[in-house]
């Protein structure tokens, strides 16, 4: 079944390139869709290129701020969530608003009250805290559900079933599911680089090339930063199976 899904996969993004590739024939103009070739060789100049560098390095620094604080946030509101009903009901509204609130809406604020710097970071962070609480309340609910008699029969104390049990059995869910979530940040923070001008980010850069009608280097920063969103992903899934067989 693997091979299969992985094969489907494969023709997906050859069909994708080839679409592409009729597209640009069809257009014959770099200034709407460059070319497949000029892109790549952009993005080889970038990879070489130091400032590059520095710009993926803040970006990738600003989304994993925001990975972790949204982590932390949304991991003990799930806690508190699981452990007490009325709790769960009380954060079930909060965490709708935030799922709603639209993006930019949120980035011109932001924008106003903190620095380019900060803002696409904070935005992140929001975006991503309803999707880590999620994921993190579906993984505890399992585990209490198997292992939730055992508990009460011995009458374990919170602090362990916390630090021993839910934590522990619910990390390689959320592990599984991290790569996806920090894709995501990482196309928020972008997004707000972007809208804020951010100095020496990838957004920045984004913003920049379109300013001066670069599309090919706006293509190759979009590859590069699709590349790394499937990288990212694919790293937490193999991580996720290497704890699932050890455990086994």
């Amino acid at each position: 079944m693997t091979k299969k899904n992985a094969l489907f996969s494969g023709l997906a993004i050859v069909a994708l390139w080839l679409a592409w590739l009729i597209a640009y024939s069809g257009v014959k103009n770099d200034y709407v869709l460059p070319s497949f070739w000029e892109a790549c060789r952009e993005m080889g100049r970038l990879l070489a290129s130091a400032s590059f560098w520095r710009a993926f390095a803040n970006t990738f620094l600003r989304t994993l701020w925001a990975f972790l604080v949204s982590l932390g946030l949304g991991v003990v509101m799930a806690i508190a969530a699981h452990l007490v009903r009325p709790v769960r009901a009380f954060f079930a509204p909060i965490v709708s608003v935030v799922r709603t609130v639209p993006t930019m809406a949120v980035i011109l604020m932001l924008l106003l009250w903190t620095t380019p710097a900060v803002a696409p970071v904070v935005v992140s962070a929001l975006v991503l805290f309803p999707a880590v609480y999620a994921a993190a309340l579906a993984a505890l609910d399992e585990v209490g559900e198997e292992y939730g008699e055992l508990v009460c029969a011995f009458r374990v104390p919170l602090g362990r079933r916390i630090g021993e049990m839910y934590l522990p059995l619910a990390a390689p869910v959320l592990l599984k599911q991290a790569g996806g979530i920090f894709s995501l940040g990482l196309k928020v923070v972008i997004s707000g680089e972007v809208l804020a001008s951010t100095y020496r980010s990838l957004g920045g850069m984004m913003q920049e090339a379109k300013m001066y009608l670069e599309m090919p280097t706006l293509m190759a920063l979009t590859l590069l930063v699709l590349l790394l969103g499937f990288a990212l992903e694919g790293i937490c899934l193999a991580a996720y199976k290497l704890i699932v067989r050890w455990r086994r």
